[in-house]
């Protein structure tokens, strides 16, 4: 798989910032990725170097919302926590371009 296409987008959540201050960032990947995939292409879009890569399987969720009973999805998808070597950090708004 091309390493543009591994990584769909950062997730900024309030458990996922707090976890920033261990090293340990959290991405959207693509569904069919694996933990070597994801290292390289955190590695060269953002220049750092990587410790160890943990995936995590996102179910797909159906629920009712509301008086009017409106049904809302969340699709299937893949997360991965990246910790990063001591001394590294990544800043969401800089991606190394070449």
């Amino acid at each position: 798989m091309d390493l543009s296409n591994v990584l769909l987008s950062p997730v900024v959540t309030e458990k996922s910032s707090t976890a920033q201050t261990g090293r340990k960032y959290t991405f959207l990947v693509h569904l069919n990725t694996n933990k070597v995939e994801v290292q390289k292409a955190v590695e060269s879009a953002y220049g750092v170097k990587v410790q160890q890569v943990n995936i995590i399987p996102v179910l797909k969720k159906v629920r009712l919302v509301g008086r009017g009973r409106a049904i809302t999805k969340r699709s299937t998808g893949k997360k991965a926590i990246v910790t990063l070597a001591p001394k590294n950090n990544i800043d969401f708004n800089k991606i190394k371009t070449s």
